[in-house]
């Protein structure tokens, strides 16, 4: 029971007027007055008695939940050689939708009996502002026999996702502790974290999951049971693996079911702007509802660079990024490999990357000079949401529960936080904390680490996404139960809502441009009348970097930046952009056999990687040969093609199609990766090789150019740009001097660089 004598205290600065609790907003100035519940970890507050107010400041509410009665002023943040002791929650952050974070300490007596409390922002609470009454939600376990198959199903994929971060940490003992779990609608909330005292296993978390069997619901109830039986067994001894099983489940599920999509967007260019820098899709005022429509995408920019061509930027990386990822929209869903789309989404925004970065090149931007954008992009797709973000632009997910933010700002605070040197709320206040360490067009795609992640929708839900001309000062937390929850009831329609939040951003803010998307999500989920089997893979993709790109920078590199990366995000196996569904096991036995098959029949023949537009074909493939080379890894006799024109900083040009040997290698101090130097002679760049020719022989004869070498520094080659012929391939050059064993192989099977930065225009 709260205290009817305490009061809120106005977080405006200037006003700072007492309130009584049951007021949404200041009497005096009508700011929006935030109630911050916070759970204190331990029995730090068991000699506190609810109603009581400590350290001048919070309400007990009860033995570990107090109020923030003054919201607009910082809270005591631990002492740093403390950080130790609480680093598991600060780099979790990542997974804030299930672990609540450190609000700050509360120090409870004096001298040496003093001691600190900790205390966790966003626990797993009911509150019902309007009686003042708070509740813990559900416990997991309780929760499970009222809830449908499909978010049964969802619950046990989040654990499953949470299981390898939290065993990196030291805390995957929460999740066996049925007190500590939680549920708040579809989600999964942990109360706390608990750190391991012995080694935690799958075995276990298989016989935690035996107890939610004789519940499950009929569709389910023999899928859980073997899940949980082959986690026992061993049979199932990765979170990858059961990470696939969980989604061939939902996919199964989600067959069955028709959800509808409502988009709008609108963007203004605000009180304080001369120019609108901001741009989204679909374009400005455009409702778009699937079905009729087939698809449906939503994309919100936010440049950078004013004068200097923010609104290029921002325009240039919707219709870059819209066109490849309208591919991905049309696919069937049964056709969609998760982990490989969120691999696609992730291309398809270094696409757009490197077409801006490339801008800059040829306009001889540098530093501040260059443009750039912040991103976020939601695909909603059957009952899946995925969205993808760079930058501060951000997502949020509303529901009927709450607001949640999504994203994580792509900001020196986030970063601090990630790494585990600061809580929030204390990194925010340093200089310098809201700047970005990362955007679109502001270097090349080896140094870029797009978030894509993936949401099971189980109920209706809406999602904002916006530019920081709205989120900025909390507008979104203060607005979203007035302003936005009104859609999911059925009082209002995302077209005035839409107006109301560009409104809300010019007249609480008015600093910036501002550009929204809503995307009202509905689903009525209908039992189905079937009994799922868990398969059990022998095998998943290996947790890898999601592509190319993300795999140069781990290997060659700096980190510059911690990257938010689901743990279900394994590499994908191909730069093709997706897969059409078949069991895995079949796809490596076909593609293995077909290669074999090949090399029987044609002993001089080769398998040539190709290197196409990311998104846009889809056919099925089998891995790549381990052999395929890089470019950092050129020696002597290697050939490589050029998938498009290449123009040198000397300005000599390489169409399409060239074939190109290296005849010697070398160190160059004066390349601009710091790297190496390749002499290379042009065999062909306009022949077309025999079907099936063993002495590699072109049919029409090289050019003058091939008896002259040239000079190339690698960081003048990109990944996409070339492809790397093995020593096997067929090629117009006359000989490759070097077998297949001499030379050390990449990690992976795609081009590579150790450039950061190209002069390729």
């Amino acid at each position: 029971m709260e205290n009817d004598a305490a009061t809120l205290y106005c977080p405006n600065e200037i006003c700072q007027a007492a309130n009584p609790l049951t007021h949404k907003f200041c009497q005096r100035c009508s700011t929006p007055l935030p109630k911050r519940y916070l759970w204190a970890v331990g029995d730090g507050l068991s000699g506190g008695s609810p109603g009581e107010i400590l350290s001048d400041r919070y309400l007990v509410i009860s033995k570990s939940i107090v109020l923030d009665t003054k919201p607009g002023l910082l809270p005591e943040a631990p002492e740093l050689e403390n950080l130790q002791s609480i680093r598991a929650y600060l780099r979790l952050i990542p997974y804030r939708l299930n672990v609540p974070q450190v609000y700050g300490v509360l120090a409870l007596g004096e001298g040496r009996s003093q001691k600190e409390v900790l205390l966790l922002e966003k626990p797993p609470l009911l509150t019902d502002t309007t009686v003042s009454q708070v509740q813990l939600c559900s416990q997991l376990i309780t929760a499970w026999r009222d809830a449908t198959s499909m978010r049964q199903l969802n619950w046990l994929w989040q654990i499953a996702h949470l299981w390898q971060p939290f065993v990196t940490e030291g805390v995957a003992s929460s999740l066996l502790d049925p007190h500590l779990l939680r549920v708040e609608g579809s989600l999964v909330r942990l109360l706390e974290l608990r750190f391991d005292s012995e080694a935690i296993n799958l075995t276990q978390l298989g016989e935690f999951w035996r107890q939610l069997h004789s519940h499950a619901k009929p569709v389910i109830a023999e899928f859980v049971k073997e899940i949980s039986s082959s986690l026992i067994q061993g049979d199932i001894n990765s979170s990858e693996i059961l990470i696939a099983v969980l989604d061939r489940g939902l996919a199964e599920l989600g067959r069955t079911q028709t959800p509808s999509i409502k988009i709008i967007t609108k963007t203004d260019t605000g009180p304080s702007r001369q120019r609108n820098e901001d741009a989204c899709y679909p374009p400005s005022g455009t409702l778009v509802s699937k079905p009729p429509q087939a698809t449906a995408l939503a994309i919100v920019c936010d440049g950078i660079g004013g004068h200097e061509g923010g609104n290029v930027a921002s325009n240039l990386a919707i219709e870059t990024i819209q066109q490849q990822v309208q591919q991905l929209t049309k696919v069937p869903y049964d056709h969609i490999e998760p982990s490989l789309l969120l691999a696609d989404l992730d291309i398809a925004v270094a696409v757009a990357n490197d077409k801006i970065s490339q801008r800059n090149d040829g306009e001889h931007r540098h530093g501040r000079q260059r443009m750039g954008t912040t991103l976020v992009m939601a695909l909603p797709l059957a009952q899946e949401m995925y969205i993808t973000h760079v930058g501060d632009s951000r997502a949020y997910w509303i529901t009927h529960h709450n607001c949640y933010q999504v994203t994580l700002d792509d900001d020196v605070a986030s970063r601090e936080v990630r790494l585990g040197y600061a809580i929030y709320r204390e990194a925010v206040q340093q200089n310098g904390a809201g700047s970005l360490v990362q955007a679109l067009g502001m270097s090349s795609s080896n140094s870029l680490h797009p978030t894509s992640q993936r949401f099971i929708l189980d109920e209706d839900a809406i999602f904002l996404l916006t530019s920081d001309g709205l989120s900025d000062f909390d507008r979104v937390e203060e607005y979203w139960e007035a302003d936005i929850l009104p859609i999911l009831t059925g009082e209002e329609n995302v077209g005035n809502v839409a107006n109301r939040l560009i409104e809300i951003a010019n007249t609480k803010n008015g600093h910036d441009n501002v550009t929204i998307a809503l995307v009202h999500y509905q689903l009525q989920y209908h039992e189905p009348e079937l009994s799922l089997k868990a398969v059990i893979p022998e095998n998943v993709p290996v947790k890898a970097p999601a592509s190319a790109i993300q795999a140069t920078l781990l290997e060659d590199s700096p980190p510059q930046k911690t990257k938010v990366i689901p743990e279900n995000k394994p590499a994908p196996t191909t730069q093709l952009p997706f897969h059409l569904i078949v069991p895995l096991i079949l796809v490596v036995v076909v593609g293995s056999m077909a290669y074999w098959l090949k090399q029987r029949l044609s002993p001089s023949s080769g398998t040539t990687p190709v290197f196409s537009n990311p998104v846009a074909t889809l056919q099925p493939t089998a891995l790549e040969p381990p052999t395929a080379r890089s470019l950092k890894n050129l020696a002597p006799g290697w050939v490589i093609k050029t998938n498009r024109e290449i123009i040198l900083s000397n300005r000599e040009t390489f169409p399409p199609g060239s074939y190109l040997e290296v005849i010697d290698k070398k160190p160059n101090p004066q390349a601009i990766s710091g790297g190496s130097s390749v002499q290379m002679r042009l065999c062909s760049n306009e022949g077309t090789l025999a079907p099936a020719n063993p002495k590699n022989t072109v049919v029409s004869k090289p050019s003058q150019a091939s008896k002259k070498p040239v000079l190339i520094d690698l960081s003048q080659l990109q990944r996409s740009e070339v492809t790397v012929l093995q020593a096997d391939d067929r090629s117009p050059c006359d000989t490759v001097s070097q077998s297949p064993d001499s030379q050390p192989s990449a990690p992976n099977a795609q081009t590579d660089t150790s450039a950061a930065e190209s002069n390729t225009r």
